[in-house]
């Protein structure tokens, strides 16, 4: 297949590219500078420089592919709100120009869509309801729009990614800012006792899993994938791990010491989010065999760069 990905020269976008062209496939990957494109380019696929703020050229883009992996989004204006504006925007170009093709068309989503939704102590499914009014994340409207494609012959689905997607490359995620946050501070913390629960995912499965949605040719439209391989490790013993590689101590913090210590990554540690991922893996036969969360903490990475 020809697949176009936005955002290949991330985090996740990288190893989703990688994935890809090891299976065989050809990707278009787009790049927001002459140093990604060079990224893109050393993966063996085809970089295009652009960027999120030109949705008619994706949708081109888009539309002359197989398939479509929406990965990019707009994290750096500091403006949430009109960073989920310019996803929702894309999404719908889009959709727009895949209209009745009948091709896949993944993007970005987070398990957190589920705040809100999942009633207190249970886990969160692929079959959960989210009532956009009280998902734990504005763009539960974008994926509900992104999902409602399905109806317009678009193969959609939207990849829940845990919050904590890991590995040796993930540089900006939630671990690194918290990490910063406890060398900063000279302390870590979780919200009472700890026992919310956090799901997350190693890179490397979450390229894998991607690459098994979009080779599927019976895959159902119109779905949510949960990118979760840890169903829920309890915050208390990931504070307790940034505690003990940091070098601080760690303790219970009320939620607002919490923003208030931690800036904006502290804002969530008292999230519970614990999600299944059990229908994802049975629907693409996704086992995921790399390390864990905690195992990637204990190994020590993350704290020497």
């Amino acid at each position: 297949m020809r697949i176009f990905v936005t955002g290949a020269s991330g985090h996740i976008g990288q190893l989703v590219t990688a994935e890809l062209v090891a299976a065989g496939h050809e990707v278009v990957g787009l790049a927001r500078s002459d140093a990604g494109a060079q990224r893109v380019a050393k993966l063996r696929a085809e970089p295009v420089i652009g960027t999120v703020d030109d949705p008619g050229r994706l949708a081109e883009l888009g539309s002359g592919a197989d398939a479509v992996v929406h990965l990019a989004f707009k994290h750096d204006g500091g403006d949430f709100a009109a960073a989920v504006r310019t996803d929702r925007t894309v999404i719908e170009a889009v959709g727009d120009a895949l209209s009745g093709s009948g091709k896949p068309f993944l993007a970005a989503s987070g398990t957190m869509m589920l705040l809100g939704s999942v009633p207190p102590g249970e886990v969160g499914t692929e079959d959960t309801v989210i009532d956009a009014s009280e998902a734990g994340n504005p763009r539960a409207l974008t994926e509900r729009f992104l999902l409602d494609l399905a109806d317009r012959g678009v193969r959609t689905a939207a990849l829940r990614f845990a919050p904590t997607v890991h590995g040796p490359t993930d540089l900006h995620g939630f671990i690194p800012s918290f990490i910063a946050a406890a060398r900063a501070y000279g302390s870590f913390g979780y919200v009472g006792d700890g026992e919310n629960r956090w799901p997350a995912v190693h890179n490397v499965d979450a390229a894998h899993l991607i690459r098994l949605a979009l080779e599927k040719e019976d895959l159902p439209t119109g779905i949510p994938l949960h990118v979760a391989a840890d169903e829920g490790i309890p915050f208390k013993q990931i504070a307790e791990a940034i505690g003990r590689g940091v070098g601080v101590p760690v303790g219970s913090v009320a939620p607002e010491t919490a923003a208030e210590h931690y800036g904006f990554p502290g804002a969530f540690v008292g999230f519970d989010n614990p999600t299944s991922s059990a229908k994802t893996r049975e629907l693409l036969g996704w086992s995921p065999s790399h390390n864990g969360l905690l195992e990637d903490l204990a190994e020590g990475f993350y704290f020497t760069r």
